[in-house]
């Protein structure tokens, strides 16, 4: 396995950029929930160990570096909601996320590492896509770290208001379990009704361009 390391910030930092935060978010792809970003600023000095892209990563071994980053490291998280995903549409709110996040952060840094090949419009000449980024540098897998605690943990909470479509073990994604609620439950005020299955249930009779 190739792990991310921190080259990307080195050359940054050697072009002058000192101050460089890694971003990505998580949730493009759930039924439900709003869509969740983050913007670390590693110090050098303290970096923790085994960051890696999230997907690589036990539940139990993302919260326990989500801690340490929270104590080493500069950490911002934000969100775009529901409504804002079925306005603007989910590149779009998860654009929007990302710079909210970078806002977040107590100073500007120099220079974004963002997870992807798209850079938010309000991050334009300031940062650089890189395109599987979370498993190649250290920055970006530290916010795909953080992004996900936060947004699993959101997903949690609302299981509890919203019981039987199993987003404490799903997070909202298309698992059979949910998609079989939505059918036998119907829709919340969480799911996302632009989404084609969401869509679907809501205007049985219409179709939807796919």
């Amino acid at each position: 396995m190739i792990l991310p390391d921190f080259t990307f910030e080195t050359a940054s930092v050697a072009r002058g950029l000192i101050r460089v935060a890694g971003i990505d978010e998580v949730g493009r792809g759930p039924l439900a929930g709003p869509v969740t970003a983050a913007a670390v600023v590693l110090d050098p000095a303290r970096i923790p160990q085994g960051l890696r892209d999230s997907k690589a990563l036990t539940p139990a071994r993302r919260a326990a570096l989500a801690a340490e980053l929270a104590a080493m490291a500069e950490v911002s998280i934000a969100h775009a909601s529901v409504e804002e995903i079925d306005r603007l549409n989910i590149l779009q709110a998860s654009l929007l996320a990302m710079e909210r996040a970078v806002a977040g952060l107590s100073q500007p840094p120099d220079h974004c590492l963002i997870d992807g090949n798209k850079i938010p419009a309000g991050l334009r000449g300031r940062a650089e896509a890189i395109v599987k980024g979370d498993a190649r540098s250290l920055s970006i897998a530290a916010a795909s770290i953080v992004a996900k605690v936060a947004r699993d943990a959101i997903m949690t909470d609302l299981a509890r208001e919203f019981p039987g479509y199993g987003w404490e073990k799903n997070a909202g994604y298309p698992a059979p379990a949910h998609l079989k609620a939505l059918q036998n439950l119907g829709v919340t005020p969480w799911h996302r009704r632009s989404f084609k299955p969401v869509h679907n249930i809501l205007y049985q009779d219409n179709s939807i361009t796919p």
